[in-house]
Parts: structure tokens; sequence; C-alpha cells
């Protein structure tokens, strides 16, 4: 069985420009080998990754190596449950994809927290009208 997200649904693609995910398949699955849950995907803030620098998760630079290039504000990243709420006690939450962030985040995080930093915008924008 699949993962679902937070809101019950199907997980939906965090982000492929980087490719993200524990698995780097897009998507915040965690599955059964992510002992970090990866689980929250989040939308980079210069704050949010200043703050996951000061605490020695540096998301900013490349690591060819590994081949990751970095990541800048705007990308979307599936981040570790306990990083993301630790950001969120210092006051610097990045905002949330409640559509693509897996429903294991909920072990570390409630859902009234996550949808206080949700940014999803709706399949059909005419409802937003």
């Amino acid at each position: 069985m699949s993962e679902r997200n937070v809101l019950g649904g199907e997980l939906e693609t965090c982000g492929v420009d980087p490719m993200t995910g524990f698995h780097r398949d897009g998507t915040c699955t965690v599955g059964p080998h992510d002992a970090g849950l990866h689980a929250i995907c989040a939308v980079m803030t210069e704050e949010f990754l200043a703050h996951q620098a000061s605490v020695g998760n540096d998301l900013a630079t490349p690591r060819p190596e590994w081949h990751f290039s970095g990541l800048t504000p705007g990308d979307r990243w599936c981040v570790v449950a306990v990083r993301w709420l630790q950001a969120y006690d210092a006051g610097l939450a990045a905002p949330v994809v409640l559509a693509a962030t897996s429903e294991r985040a909920l072990e570390v995080v409630s859902l009234d927290v996550l949808r206080r930093h949700s940014v999803d915008v709706p399949p059909d924008l005419s409802a937003l009208e």
C-alpha cells in the first residue's frame, strides 16, 4: 500500500528540480528504511536554510560528490520532520505543501501546526475566483 498525504489523499510529488525525497523519486515517501522521516514537503526560504545551516544541516551548499546542487529559496524539498519542527520552534518554519507531505509526518508534527504553514494551491483554481 502506498503512503498517503497528511490530508488522507494520494501523496503528490514534492519536487523534481532538484529531485527530492529519501528515495530521490520526487516524493516524500518515507518507507521502512528512512529512519529520519524525510516526510515534510517544504518550500525553502532564506530563513529556513540559514537556520538549518546553524544547526548543522547545511542544505544550501552544493555537494557534487552526492550529486546535490544545493537548495535555494523557492525550491521544494522533503525535509526531516524533526528538523522542520526544530525550525518551527525557533519561529523559522518553512512553508509546507500538505498534499505532498507524507502522513508519517504526523508522528512528529500535528496537522494543526502543518496547516498553519500550508501553501497548497487547489488543483481546480476556479475555486479561488
